[in-house]
């Protein structure tokens, strides 16, 4: 659920966090070159999924990306709507895993 201007950021985070937190990319709509391409221009490292029937979206309550949701270990789950820097990214993971 990233746009272009937050790639940079998850994909950081998810190599500082990869002990720590599982990351996965969510692509609501789009034909299957456009997500390979988003993925491939970006570096992106961690999984990526393909929701089309906004079936993911709808679980965790997103109306639109860019967004995030942050599921800490005891099952809270926290929405972000927006594009997230990665100091804030940061601060927010530091919060769900402490």
């Amino acid at each position: 659920m990233t746009c272009n201007r937050e790639a940079p950021s998850v994909e950081a985070a998810s190599n500082k966090w990869a002990d720590t937190v599982r990351f996965v990319g969510v692509a609501w709509y789009g034909d299957d070159s456009s997500f390979q391409g988003f993925i491939s221009e970006h570096g992106l490292t961690f999984p990526q999924v393909s929701d089309d029937a906004g079936d993911v979206f709808s679980r965790f309550g997103v109306p639109s990306q860019p967004a995030l949701v942050v599921i800490s270990p005891d099952g809270e789950v926290q929405q972000l709507f927006g594009a997230v820097d990665e100091a804030l990214l940061d601060d927010i993971l530091t919060r769900a895993t402490g």
